[in-house]
């Protein structure tokens, strides 16, 4: 089984799909051509599922960082006599500049060695596994490199001097001498393609990744505009959330991996390539200072899109689909891998497909209300599905649901979901006159108003003394923080510092983070625990902010930001045991919430309240 640390590996993106790579030079995860395609290599769940390493024969160590303002990662090893530097990237294409970055990408995997010191023996260890281990291809040597046939795909490595092939398997020794440049290549095409992958030269090569890093700084010019405090850190959670989203469709996909435990050993291990109208919506609100008109316009062309026909007061609104539009996401476990640290079962799918949560309208019109500026022309189709959206929130908020965290359980009225229904009227009501919704206002504010006062009537306990999980009980969920945050109620009523309280002194761990629910009580009708939740510990800082605690804030994000890895990313949970990430990576939520606390941090300095 895999029992690299998850925070010991690296994402690389092209906006198509992405790779994990660890300190070691392996590549252990790989999926072509999309994010929720089947994995090339996925020795991040069982050794035996495959890998691409490439690193000093000799013992060595290592240090690593991103190129530039780029999701390309520099490794420099050392051994006692010489240092060369691997530099990784997902190549983009000629004309992916600015708002273009990733339209048209060769699906290459492009690693460069450069020996900058002394002499170096590099082994490379080739094992393309596709279909996620399950098929073991034949290898054939080519000029320049090796093929690899089998299943679906046609696979073709970049790979100069000799190698010797045996079991699917191909290994090569490079010694390089300093000043010595060698690149390799990984491209990956299907059976009858137009194109198909072949052998690319060195000078190829090297021009794909020059204007890779070309490429991801010509967005960065253009987005990367913060300035405030733990600017690295936010503007490196930008250039993520950008590599999560696909940009044939615009959708944005909530991590880059399956199946990364929430316990070590346990079963909550849920596959989150896929674009959650949740996630992604709250996504372009944390780019909104940034935020653009193409990259705004595609993802609320692709919820049209992937939406339409499943909406109305009668139906509801899909809450996850495909990258490429999707509906069916059928689950299902793949018993031949053991899984990260023996965390089974590994899933590909996501049952939640076919859940019911009404908390989605309010984020999917928050991020319209937010991008307003960036959307003037909407065409009517949009229009009419975000008019749809606010009609149906007005007609089923009284609905249970499975809420925020898509609990296996019985339906519940979680005062998430009905705050949210809220919101989604709210910023109907304000985008109304804008949009041509002027004719349903009347209806859209009885309804606002009827929301409001069910949650501030049944969301409060008097025993809990706080805002609850759900109707009717005592129970804390760190969801409630968002009622300040998103307006329902003001930062400094009593209820909502009470609830603060509540939740920094009884949901949180020993080291000040914050659980999203105690799993004790049955309510996700799962067994086992779960570790600490970074979106909600940031969570916990955004609204300490809001009422002005600002040395409270800080403490509470930067307890927050030390968990993430030596490159600034960030996983789903943290292990309260161990202090280990746990969940997939990289996790759009928790860079997210580091974004929009940090935002409000930074505005709360100022004397201002964030927009």
């Amino acid at each position: 089984m895999s029992s690299t640390a998850i925070a010991d590996h690296a994402f690389l993106s092209d906006r198509h799909s992405c790779a994990l790579v660890d300190r070691a030079g392996s590549v252990v995860w790989l999926c072509f051509p999309r994010f929720d395609g089947p994995a090339v290599f996925a020795a991040l769940l069982d050794d035996d599922a495959g890998h691409w390493s490439v690193a000093p024969e000799a013992p060595w160590t290592s240090t690593r960082r991103y190129a530039g303002r780029s999701l390309a990662l520099e490794t420099t090893f050392r051994t006692a006599d010489g240092e060369v530097v691997l530099t990784d990237a997902l190549g983009l294409g000629p004309d992916d500049q600015g708002h273009r970055l990733g339209v048209d990408v060769p699906h290459v995997l492009v690693r460069r060695l450069a020996c900058t010191s002394g002499e170096v023996d590099v082994l490379v260890d080739y094992r393309p596994r596709p279909e996620y281990g399950l098929v073991v291809p034949l290898l054939s040597r080519v000029e320049g490199g090796v093929a690899a046939r089998g299943g679906a795909d046609w696979l073709v490595l970049t790979l100069p001097g000799q190698v010797v092939l045996a079991d699917g398997r191909a290994r090569a020794r490079l010694r390089l001498r300093a000043g010595d440049v060698v690149h390799l290549g990984l491209q990956r095409s299907t059976l009858g393609s137009a194109v198909p992958a072949h052998v690319w030269t060195q000078p190829r090569l090297a021009g794909l990744l020059d204007r890779t890093l070309a490429a991801w700084e010509s967005w960065s010019d253009l987005h990367q505009t913060y300035t405030g405090p733990w600017a690295d850190l936010v503007q490196l959670s930008g250039r993520v959330l950008q590599g999560l989203s696909y940009q044939p469709s615009g959708a944005i996909v909530a991590a880059g991996t399956t199946s990364l435990p929430e316990a070590v050993r346990g079963e909550r291990n849920w596959d989150y390539r896929y674009t959650w109208v949740r996630d992604a919506s709250f996504t372009m609100e944390a780019l909104w200072v940034a935020a653009c008109p193409d990259e705004a316009a595609d993802f609320f062309s692709f919820m049209t899109t992937a939406g339409a026909g499943g909406i109305g007061p009668a139906t509801s609104l899909q809450i996850v689909f495909g990258v490429g539009g999707e509906h069916d996401l059928s689950e299902r476990a793949l018993g031949h891998l053991r899984g990260w640290r023996d965390s089974r079962p590994v899933r590909v799918g996501n049952g939640a497909w076919d859940q019911r949560q009404v908390d989605v309208y309010g984020e999917l019109l928050g991020a319209a209300a937010r991008l307003a500026d960036q959307l003037p022309d909407l065409d009517e189709e949009t229009r009419g599905f975000l008019a749809a959206c606010a009609d149906t929130a007005a007609a089923r908020w009284r609905d249970p649901d499975q809420g925020i965290w898509e609990v296996r359980g019985q339906p519940r009225h979680f005062v998430y979901s009905k705050v949210m229904c809220w919101v989604a009227l709210d910023r109907a009501i304000t985008l109304a006159p804008r949009l041509g919704w002027e004719d349903r206002v009347e209806d859209w504010v009885k309804a606002r108003g009827e929301i409001s006062d069910a949650v501030l009537e049944q969301g409060w306990d008097e025993r809990a003394g706080a805002f609850t999980q759900s109707f009717g009980s005592t129970a804390l969920d760190a969801s409630v923080l968002v009622l300040p945050i998103v307006g329902f109620l003001p930062a400094d009523d009593p209820r909502v510092l009470a609830t603060i309280d509540a939740v920094a002194e009884r949901l949180t761990d020993d080291r000040g983070l914050v659980y999203r629910y105690r799993t004790g009580d049955g309510v996700d009708g799962l067994p086992g625990d779960e570790g600490t939740f970074l979106l909600c510990t940031f969570w916990l800082a955004q609204a300490l902010a809001l009422t002005g605690q600002v040395d409270r804030a800080r403490a509470v994000f930067e307890r927050a930001a030390a968990f993430a890895s030596d490159l600034g990313l960030l996983a789903e949970e943290v292990d309260p045991g161990t202090g280990e990430l746990l969940g997939n990576l990289p996790q759009a939520f928790s860079h997210i919430g580091l974004v929009n606390a940090a935002w409000a941090i930074d505005q709360a300095q100022r004397g201002r309240r964030p927009d």
